[in-house]
């Protein structure tokens, strides 16, 4: 027997897959909307390009990293996000020439080395929206509405959106020093990880999942105590734009995410679970991501959700129905002849776009329809030697149980009014 999959990854099988092909539509329909265009980068990058732009002193670069050298002897790491990849499109294709600003999305496979646990894999899929170009807080506030109503159309419900900002170069050292200062009379109740964050960037301190970290730092000094008044002012037009918008949200000073690239405005979407708060998704501004990729200096603003968590909290809430991997439509026979002349009929209907299948076992015409039950097929054709006799089909509703009978000549079409008049999600039954 072959080994089992590795550790920290799943299959996604008939009847789950469909909840993501929702999932996915929705996303291009939404980006659509919203303006963004898709691009597509390498699932690995250069282990360098991590380095630079996630940050030395995340959890993603010290601990998660899938890096390994290749035969020509270069570093190379599967992507453990999608934003420095993205970047990195952007300055080596010469985006910055196009148009500003340039609004962009991904959806793919990501890879990090982590605890597998609920909704947190070891290679999961991530979707994400960057935009390059512009530092307007108008374009804070669309990016985080679109976040929401992404999440408000998902079926999610009970979220909360956290909302920050980190500072700039300029105000950012005050609120490291003040934390550093603050720790270092409580470096006895940190755990070791953070013992070393304190000296090199006391800021991941605040990020500790550790509950004798979160303790310690109850009382830390926050961001928004430390912005200067260009940081100040555009947190509070981004706020304005938002009250315009009626999104609601909670100032979470404590906010930092776990990347070290931001700057300026953060957020996270957390959904109640069981009485505790969990992250589904955020993003924020880091304005100084593509200089340091080797670009000009091109301010930018982005988010990213797990799909695997969204699916997870879409379930928990009973918002993500399975359905049928079945086609809405099975020809049921009876008699060789009538074998025969579904199977031309099969093609046909699938050439006028409906989605169709037949019994390939050699099964009863009750084995077809206890089958045809069990998989979940919307609607039956009924073929016997006496139908095909008369040039006739008996249309069966699995729903309803009504039946009719419709001329072959006539039953594609007849079929498809059929699905037309049906919301897509009730074609196949449960």
């Amino acid at each position: 027997m072959l080994a089992a999959r590795p550790r920290g990854t799943g299959d996604i099988l008939p009847g789950e897959v469909e909840k993501w092909r929702r999932l996915e539509d929705l996303i291009r329909r939404i980006c659509r909307e919203y303006g963004y265009a898709e691009i597509r980068t390498p699932v690995f990058e250069h282990t360098e390009l991590f380095r630079r732009g996630v940050g030395e002193t995340t959890d993603i670069v010290e601990k998660e990293m899938y890096t390994f050298t290749d035969r020509g002897g270069r570093s190379i790491t599967l992507r453990p996000e999608g934003t420095a990849p993205v970047v990195r499109a952007y300055v080596e294709n010469g985006l910055y020439n196009r148009p500003q600003p340039v609004k962009l999305f991904y959806v793919g496979p990501m890879f990090r080395y982590d605890r597998p646990q609920a909704g947190r894999f070891r290679q999961f899929h991530q979707f994400g929206v960057e935009v390059f170009g512009s530092d307007a807080p108008a374009i804070d506030a669309e990016v985080i509405a679109m976040a929401v109503d992404f999440c408000a159309r998902a079926g999610l419900s009970d979220l909360e959106l956290h909302l920050n900002s980190l500072g700039c170069p300029e105000c950012r050292p005050v609120l490291r020093e003040k934390l550093a200062h603050f720790f270092r009379r409580r470096e006895a109740e940190l755990c070791p990880d953070c013992r070393e964050r304190l000296e090199r960037n006391p800021l991941r301190i605040l990020d500790c999942k550790e509950e004798r970290c979160r303790n310690a730092g109850k009382d830390a000094p926050t961001s928004l105590g430390c912005l200067c008044h260009k940081c100040a002012g555009h947190f509070q037009s981004v706020k304005r734009c938002l009250d315009r918008l009626q999104v609601s949200y909670l100032e979470n000073g404590r906010l930092v995410r776990g990347l070290d690239y931001y700057t300026g405005t953060a957020f996270e979407i957390m959904t109640r679970d069981t009485g505790a708060q969990s992250s589904i998704g955020g993003g924020g501004r880091y304005d100084g991501l593509v200089e340091a990729c080797g670009g000009p200096p091109t301010p930018r603003i982005g988010y990213a959700f797990g799909l695997e968590r969204l699916i997870l909290a879409g379930e928990k809430q009973g918002t993500a129905v399975p359905e049928s991997s079945a086609p809405p439509v099975f020809i049921a026979t009876a008699g060789e002849k009538a074998g025969e002349a579904a199977f031309e009929l099969l093609f046909k209907l699938r050439r006028a776009g409906l989605p169709a299948g037949m019994d390939y076992l050699g099964r009863s015409l009750k084995a077809q329809m206890k089958y045809a039950g069990k998989a979940g097929i919307r609607f039956v054709l009924i073929i016997g030697d006496d139908e095909l006799a008369r040039g006739l089909a008996v249309v069966r509703d699995m729903a309803s149980g009504g039946q009719e009978e419709v001329s072959l000549e006539e039953v594609a079409a007849y079929l498809a009014l059929c699905l037309e008049n049906i919301p897509a999600g009730e074609r196949q039954r449960p």
